[in-house]
């Protein structure tokens, strides 16, 4: 049986939204430019939705800033959603650099630290979620025992954008769940009576992409044993 030998699916925002109101029920001719108009910001709104659901791993990379001795605060991307993993790289002359992970704490806790100017080797972060975001290092680098901050990062997605036949940024594994979660929103709008018969397939289709939207590795939990005494 002969097959297509493509794997170039990949529609535009418009042909999504052509799709959706058809979930709708409101075929092309029906569509005027307050429909359009309504399945931007919906489809916007959904993309900001999902940055709250959790982590999309076709939005990670790895963020790389050098290291100032005595600054504790580092500006971030504003399109930065989270933090996922961070360490210091130390730079060593002739030798492979080593990493060292640091470990996230919240605001409480680092409001906690006596000596916030503490000077030393960094062991935790505190990333400031603030229109316009900061990362918090302590101790404060002391420009010897590390070269580098290193962090993996979900950023924020592209803009869903109408004009020009633009595609999503999105992988081909999320066009099902995006189509269906567009139709739930459009529905809220122009087909108010078609919300329940949309929600599940809508929910479904969120939940088949998030759960398979994860990295496949082991994971193991060791218990901690030592020995107990009693006085």
């Amino acid at each position: 049986m002969a097959t297509s030998g493509t794997y170039a699916f990949n529609p535009s925002l418009g042909e999504i939204v052509l799709y959706a109101f058809n979930l709708c029920q409101i075929r092309p001719p029906s569509i005027e430019q307050a429909h359009m108009e309504t399945a931007r910001m919906a489809a916007n709104m959904l993309l900001a939705d999902w940055s709250q659901q959790g982590v999309n791993l076709w939005k990670v990379d790895l963020v790389v800033e050098p290291l100032i001795e005595g600054q504790s605060t580092y500006a971030v991307d504003p399109k930065t959603i989270m933090i996922l993993d961070a360490y210091i790289r130390i730079d060593q002359p002739l030798r492979p650099s080593i990493d060292r992970i640091i470990l996230p704490v919240s605001r409480t806790e680092y409001t906690s630290y006596p000596n916030k100017e503490q000077p030393g080797f960094t062991t935790i972060f505190w990333f400031d979620r603030l229109i316009s975001p900061t990362i918090t290092l302590w101790p404060v680098p002391d420009g010897v025992t590390g070269t580098s901050l290193c962090y993996y990062r979900v950023t924020q997605v592209q803009d869903a954008v109408l004009a020009g036949a633009t595609a999503m940024d999105l992988p081909y594994r999320w066009f099902k769940a995006f189509s269906d979660g567009l139709a739930l929103e459009l529905a809220r709008s122009w087909a108010p009576a078609l919300i329940p018969a949309l929600a599940p397939f809508a929910e479904k289709s969120y939940n088949i992409a998030s759960g398979n939207d994860v990295e496949n590795a082991h994971f193991y939990i060791s218990p901690m044993l030592g020995g107990y005494y009693r006085n």
